[in-house]
C-alpha cells in the first residue's frame, strides 16, 4: 500500500521535530521508532520515551489509503537527510517493511506494529492554561536552564521549576552551587502552582521553540504539562519532588556593588579560563577602587591576569569562582551591562541586569 508520495522536506521537517527525544538504545525496541499515521492527506509523526511525547504532522501527504506503522527514527531521518533537497519520496508498506523510494534510490526498512506503540495518557484533571509567545518562553528558559543539575542524586535538581502565581510565571534552576531565577508577566490570572520540568523536556523545548511572536499554549495539570505551538504538541511528565526554597537562597542585603560592561568581562573570562585548573576551573576576581582583575593559575604554575577599569568604590575583595558558572550567565543574558553584588569573599554573589528585577543569578564562591 502506498502510504504517501511527497517532497523530502515534507517528511524530514516534522521527523526532526519529534526524533530528538528518541533514545538510540532502549530496553523497549519500539521506543527507538517513530509512529507514522496517515489519515487522508495528513501524515502524523509521534515519538515518545515514556516520559515525554512529541506529536507533529505534515499536510499534503498524497497516497492510496490510510494506515499506521512504526519505523526506526534515526535510520529514517538519516536516509531522508542524505537525499537531495528536491527529491520526491514515496513510502510504501509491503509485508511488514517500509519501502522508501526516491529517484533511483531504494531502501527497505524494518517496521513494528503501530498497535504496540506506547502512547502517553493525556491528563485532563484540574488543567490551567496560559498563552505566551514562543520567544518569551524561550528567553525565560535561556536565562535559567544552564543552572540545572545534570545527574544529581537529588533528582528534583535535574529539572527546572515553573511557578505560576497571579499574573506571573517564574522559572528557577539550581545545581546546589548556583541558582538562576527569571520571571515574566502573563495575561491570565493564575493560582499558585509549582511544577518541575525534567531536564530533557527543557532542552527539547529550547530546541523546538521559534524565536518569534507565534503563540505557545501551556496547559498545566498536577502530574503533566502540555505545550502546543505551531503544529507541535509536546506532553511531558513532571518530576515528583519538592524544589528547594529559592527565595531563601537569593541574598537580601549586599553592600558592595559593581556595574560592568558584559562583553569585555566575558572576553576577559574566556581568556583567563584557558589557564585554569582543568578540574576545578577557578578564577579570582580582585576588586579595588576603579579596578577589576580576573586572575587564574594552574598546576603547571602558568598564570593569566586580565584587568578592567570599572566604576567601583566598595571594599577591596579577592573572591574565587568556578569560571564556567560565570561564563554561563554572561553568555545567556543579552544586555550590554551586568551588575555584581557582594558582601565578602565567603558569601554568595548576586548577578543581576541593571534596571531589571525579573532576573537574578546567585553563585557560591570557591576557595582558590
Amino acid at each position: 500500500m502506498l502510504l504517501t508520495k511527497t517532497q523530502r522536506d515534507t517528511l524530514l521537517t516534522p521527523l526532526q521535530a519529534v526524533s530528538g527525544i528518541v533514545e538510540k538504545r532502549h530496553t523497549l525496541p519500539i521506543l527507538s521508532n517513530v509512529l507514522l499515521e496517515k489519515k487522508g492527506d495528513k501524515l502524523t509523526f509521534l515519538a515518545t520515551d515514556i516520559e515525554i511525547q512529541i506529536t507533529t504532522s505534515a499536510e499534503g501527504a498524497e497516497g492510496e489509503g490510510d494506515g499506521a506503522v512504526t519505523v526506526g527514527a534515526r535510520k529514517f531521518q538519516d536516509i531522508l537527510r542524505s537525499l537531495p533537497e528536491s527529491a520526491e519520496v514515496s513510502l510504501t508498506l509491503e509485508e511488514k517493511r517500509l519501502q522508501l523510494r526516491a529517484g533511483k534510490s531504494r531502501f527497505s526498512l524494518q517496521t513494528l506494529p503501530a498497535d504496540d506503540f506506547p502512547r502517553m495518557a493525556i491528563a485532563t484533571e484540574e488543567a490551567q492554561t496560559l498563552t505566551v509567545t514562543q520567544q518569551q518562553f524561550r528567553h525565560l528558559l535561556a536565562k535559567t536552564q544552564y543552572a540545572m543539575a545534570a545527574q544529581d542524586v537529588r533528582y528534583y535538581l535535574n529539572g527546572l521549576l515553573l511557578l505560576t502565581e497571579g499574573k506571573e510565571l517564574r522559572a528557577v534552576a539550581t545545581d546546589g552551587h548556583r541558582l538562576a531565577y527569571a520571571s515574566m508577566e502573563v495575561e491570565a490570572e493564575l493560582p499558585r502552582q509549582e511544577l518541575i520540568l525534567p531536564r530533557k523536556t527543557v532542552l527539547e523545548l529550547n530546541r523546538l521553540l521559534a524565536d518569534n511572536d507565534a503563540p505557545l499554549e501551556i496547559t498545566l495539570t498536577p502530574n503533566q504539562v502540555r505545550f502546543d505551538f505551531g503544529n507541535v504538541n509536546l506532553v511531558s511528565k513532571l518530576i515528583d519532588g519538592k524544589f528547594p526554597d529559592y527565595e531563601r537562597v537569593i541574598p537580601a542585603t549586599l553592600k558592595n556593588h559593581l556595574q560592568v560592561e558584559r562583553m569585555p568581562l566575558l572576553q576577559s573570562m574566556v581568556r583567563a579560563a584557558i589557564l585554569t585548573n582543568e578540574k576545578f576551573r577557578g578564577v579570582r576576581l580582585v576588586l579595588t577602587d576603579g579596578s577589576l582583575k580576573v586572575m587564574s593559575a594552574n598546576a603547571e604554575q602558568e598564570e593569566a591576569q586580565e584587568e578592567l577599569e570599572v566604576a567601583y568604590a566598595g571594599d577591596s575583595l579577592d573572591i574565587g569562582f568556578n569560571v564556567n558558572y560565570l561564563l554561563d550567565v554572561l553568555n545567556n543574558i543579552q544586555n550590554d551591562e551586568v551588575s555584581f553584588s557582594f558582601n565578602d569573599a565567603n558569601s554568595s554573589a548576586l548577578i543581576t541586569i541593571p534596571g531589571n528585577e525579573r532576573f537574578k543569578y546567585v553563585v557560591m564562591p570557591m576557595r582558590i
